[in-house]
């Protein structure tokens, strides 16, 4: 990744023009981290770097310039100041000649860290220092950064959790005392931030840190304290009992009010009917998070059902239709449930002629 991205590098520093890697890519670097996303900022502006990259694709919202190189994504970005936000957005902005002033712009010193074609290190605000000694610090006055964009509150949450930082204590306050413009951001962006926190190993320290902060208010969390980590951020986002608040899928509502109804009733999670209408991977994921206790009888039951789905019952829809004798409607899901529960739980054998015995003497009169 480095070294095809000092390639980019090269390119414009050949057309003229100062370039950097900037960002998480070299704080990782010197952490020892493996990163897949580079960002680049250069002197030269979005024009000047069509020229040298034609193949690349503009993005007219911020202003920046989207290329594929060698089958890896990059986004370079021209040297700027942002003189004035709307929201968290910057409404205007001035392309500068200085990399120095371009750092200044950004939210963390972590975060300033450069590198240029040769791979040396270009330090303009001696955030080396910062990640020595495991600080996360804001660049210049915090609360001006959270105000600018409050996003950045949830962003240093994930990056002191994610890194093992101790914030320090002039960006801890200013976190506190701009908390309640979390606000002002939507619902669709905390998500987007939350998810990659909650993605995280560390997540159980972000939701500390959460905590601690008092944010869990403002983004409406509750029971924050009793979290238990999954892998599955659904998981997570069931037990935060969020769903009439952040935006979900229809398929990940369904999902997150089985979690909730699990959690709600743990005794069920080794009943045969339950691991029937679960996905399996689902419930051994609830299980690892309540206690992990139960994953090899859960896959146990589950190789033993007697039907896997509803495909399995030895009688077809139609044979159901034609032996009760009724028009096709609702009733027939019914129907189907009924004989679910009875193959499962052993008191009808999955055989034709047992099932219509059944179903004459429960639904003929």
């Amino acid at each position: 990744m480095l070294v095809i991205s000092k390639e980019i590098l090269k390119c414009l520093n050949d057309a003229g023009y100062k370039a950097y890697m900037v960002g998480g890519v070299v704080r990782d670097y010197l952490m020892g981290v493996d990163t897949i996303d580079v960002d680049i900022c250069t002197s030269a502006t979005p024009k000047q770097i069509l020229e040298v990259f034609p193949m690349a694709i503009p993005d007219d919202e911020y202003g920046c310039v989207k290329l594929n190189y060698k089958e890896i994504d990059f986004e370079i970005t021209t040297f700027r100041v942002e003189k004035r936000y709307e929201g968290r957005h910057p409404v205007e902005i001035e392309y500068v000649d200085s990399l120095e002033k371009d750092v200044l712009r950004r939210d963390f010193t972590i975060n300033t860290l450069c590198m240029d074609c040769d791979g040396n290190i270009v330090d303009v605000l001696g955030a080396k220092n910062d990640l020595d000694k495991k600080i996360l610090k804001s660049v210049g006055n915090p609360n001006k950064k959270f105000i600018e964009d409050p996003l950045r509150i949830l962003r240093g949450i994930r990056f002191a959790s994610n890194l093992n930082l101790k914030i320090d204590k002039q960006t801890l306050k200013a976190m506190k005392k701009n908390k309640k413009m979390l606000n002002e951001i939507s619902y669709n962006k905390k998500r987007e931030e939350l998810d990659k926190i909650f993605s995280s190993k560390k997540c159980k320290d972000a939701l500390k840190l959460i905590s601690k902060l008092g944010i869990d208010k403002e983004l409406k969390f509750k029971n924050i304290n009793k979290v238990k980590y999954s892998n599955n951020i659904l998981i997570i986002w069931a037990q935060l009992d969020v769903l009439d608040v952040y935006p979900f899928s229809n398929n990940e509502k369904e999902q997150i009010e089985k979690i909730k109804y699990l959690f709600d009733n743990k005794k069920l999670i080794t009943d045969k009917y339950t691991i029937y209408n679960y996905d399996l991977y689902l419930l051994c994921s609830v299980d690892k998070a309540i206690s992990g206790k139960n994953i090899d009888k859960i896959n146990n039951i589950y190789s033993n059902l007697n039907i896997k789905s509803s495909k399995d019952i030895d009688i077809s829809v139609n044979e159901i239709i034609e032996l009760i004798n009724r028009e096709k409607g609702p009733w027939i899901k019914e129907v189907i449930k009924d004989l679910e529960k009875q193959i499962i739980n052993n008191k009808l054998i999955n055989n034709k002629e047992n099932i219509k015995d059944y179903l004459r003497k429960r639904y003929i009169k």
